[in-house]
């Protein structure tokens, strides 16, 4: 256990952050998964519906600071080649 005032604080505050950042990258997962499974099914437009949510969570995810801006762009290019490249 933190002796100091500050390190109680601290620690106060990493546990805050840390279930805030898990509950980002569980929503981010979450809809992930749906965007894939969409593609898998081969469902282009429930696809692209699922994609501009998840597009959001990742916007939201670099306006906090969660993630960095490459990071989130090259999470949205990469699936969105998968989804460009499923039939019309």
């Amino acid at each position: 256990m933190p002796t100091t005032k500050s390190a109680t604080k601290r620690m106060r505050t990493a546990e805050k952050r840390r279930q805030r950042n898990a509950a980002h990258t569980s929503r981010i997962r979450t809809q992930r998964r749906k965007v894939l499974a969409a593609i898998e099914a081969g469902n282009r437009p429930e696809a692209r519906k699922n994609f501009s949510e998840l597009a959001s969570l990742y916007d939201k995810a670099v306006k906090k600071g969660f993630l960095k801006l490459n990071t989130a762009a090259r999470y949205k290019a990469r699936i969105t080649s998968k989804i460009n490249a499923l039939p019309a």
